[in-house]
């Protein structure tokens, strides 16, 4: 579980005779066993963050830190598209960014497949599965690191409804019992509600609109009342702020 302070971050890119401002002061705080979603219109930074967070990116202004028990925290990423090795097995493409090759990490790559259900198809390539099935080999390389963080990019954009609700489901069973900080960027309200415990709203511009806190219990059913009610409620909001939200 990792510590995350942003504070007072800036980001602006030069285009032509234009300069764009991606983020504009943008400070918060994650720490320990929290998931946090990160929406907003297009154009709003939403990206921009997530890149100066895993370091891809580094800040005109401000400062990240992102420590575990005061050392740098490990961070894991899941992106949008699951960006598999198409030469090499499942297992091998979870193998290849352990830190130690031993078989002990060979064991724990295992495991994390058989977390997202693909225990049986580690021996085959990517090319072999579905788009689906990519993608929660995607989830499981980044947790079989064992990140103190998890940084995730619309890791469902790319999904029919059905496959993303299940992985949806699965990232829930694999976080509850790690505990691990979360960081989710994503334009789906539904996915929010289900999965946030703070939800972080920025505006076109880059600063943030709202902080927000959804205190409901895991593990949460996308078709209950409470939930219908929380995603209204947060809908209602980001009409208030003329935010456009899917």
């Amino acid at each position: 579980m990792a510590l995350v302070e942003v504070d007072k971050v800036h980001k602006e890119y030069v285009t032509g005779a234009h300069k764009v401002v991606a983020l504009e002061e943008v400070s918060f705080t994650a720490e320990g066993r929290t998931f946090v979603s990160i929406v907003g219109p297009s154009g709003c930074g939403k990206s921009t963050l997530l890149n100066v967070l895993a370091g891809i990116e580094n800040p005109d202004s401000g400062a990240v830190r992102i420590t575990q028990d005061g050392r740098p925290a490990k961070l894991g990423y899941v992106f949008q598209s699951p960006r598999l090795l198409p030469w090499r097995s499942v297992l091998d493409n979870l193998f290849l960014v352990q830190e130690t090759q031993d078989d002990a990490a060979r064991e724990r790559c295992r495991r994390y497949l058989d977390m997202v259900g693909l225990g049986d198809v580690g021996h085959k390539y990517p090319g072999q599965l579905s788009g689906g099935m990519q993608q929660r080999v995607g989830i499981a390389r980044a947790f079989a690191v064992e990140p103190d963080l998890l940084l995730m990019d619309e890791p469902f954009s790319h999904l029919d409804a059905i496959t993303a609700r299940g992985l949806r489901r699965i990232l829930n069973q694999i976080w509850e019992p790690t505990g691990k900080t979360m960081l989710l960027v994503t334009r789906a309200v539904g996915e929010v509600v289900v999965l946030s415990t703070k939800v972080i709203v920025l505006r076109k511009g880059g600063h943030i609109e709202e902080n927000i806190t959804i205190d409901l219990p895991f593990p949460r059913d996308g078709g209950s009342p409470e939930v219908a009610l929380a995603k209204a409620d947060l809908l209602r909001r980001f009409e208030k702020m003329d935010l456009v939200a899917t």
